[in-house]
């Protein structure tokens, strides 16, 4: 047995909670990984990390809780439930949170903004838990705890990662997680040449691909250079990179559960025209997978 991973968060920009949105769920990114050894590597820290932090605590009896915790990037969808996480206000335990060398300013620098006095009541500095900050780059590979962690820079405004794991005793199948990325040249960026091949090497061969899929074709027209894919996007990079399972992650915070399962069905039929044996899911809150 290699990864195992659980949704937490699937939607992108803002919480939307409501009846619309109840099966997929309203929460932002957060998805909880465990390798086969059952060190806990959580990616992303939007309000789903708030749930995934009172399971912890629960599931704990009293153990101190370890993690290490990927962000892609800042923006705040993707830290906003930092503050709200439960383990960090406990003595005892210790994460290690991991962020992108490239950011304006250091993943340290804004955790720590995030809760000065002028916008949230408890400071950094008051929390009981150990945290310490560490940095992830492009083309470094970083291995321990029983997995192995690579990054891809992503288009995305103020910069974002894609990260590539793997567990330790089955290293041929990888997890590719990449929350935000707009998989369409815009001058905005400023990518240099061949970053479209670099990023289907990345994700070659993966397992499991999770991708943004935040727009429709039509949507998309109004929204170039705002650092999202569209589904048809994502379906072209899985087939590129002869992936097994697509999962689609980055719902629109509009989009209701109905109209996920119509794109998701839209993209599954279109897989199968092209003789692809392809699989796709939508992520939805609690839902479980094995890499």
């Amino acid at each position: 047995m290699g990864l195992s991973l659980r949704f937490w968060g699937v939607r992108g920009s803002i919480p939307s909670p409501g009846a619309r949105t109840v099966r997929y769920g309203g929460n932002t990114p957060c998805t909880e990984l465990r390798t086969s050894d059952g060190w806990l590597v959580i990616l992303d820290a939007g309000t789903g990390i708030r749930e995934l932090g009172r399971a912890l605590v629960g599931r704990s009896n009293g153990s101190a809780i370890k993690s290490d915790i990927f962000l892609t990037h800042a923006h705040w969808d993707h830290i906003q439930g930092i503050p709200f996480f439960a383990p960090i206000f406990m003595a005892g335990n210790h994460f290690t949170i991991w962020g992108s060398k490239s950011l304006e300013t250091s993943i340290d620098r804004v955790v720590r903004d995030q809760m000065s006095p002028v916008v949230f009541p408890v400071s950094f500095d008051e929390l009981d838990a150990r945290i310490d900050f560490q940095d992830l780059g492009e083309d470094e590979v970083r291995q321990g705890r029983g997995y192995a962690v690579s990054a891809y820079h992503v288009q995305h405004p103020g910069g974002a990662l894609a990260y590539r794991f793997t567990d330790a005793k089955s290293p041929s199948r990888a997890l590719v997680y990449v929350s935000d990325n707009e998989l369409t040249s815009h001058p905005s960026y400023q990518t240099a040449p061949g970053w479209r091949t670099g990023m289907t090497d990345f994700v070659r061969g993966a397992a499991v691909l999770i991708h943004d899929a935040t727009y429709t074709r039509d949507e998309y027209a109004q929204h170039k250079g705002w650092g999202h894919s569209t589904y048809d996007d994502s379906l072209e990079l899985a087939l590129e990179a002869g992936v097994e399972l697509l999962v689609l992650f980055h719902h629109k915070p509009e989009r209701s559960d109905e109209e996920i399962d119509q794109q998701l069905d839209a993209l599954r039929a279109a897989a199968r025209a092209r003789g692809s044996k392809l699989r796709i899911e939508a992520a939805a809150e609690g839902m479980s997978l094995t890499v």
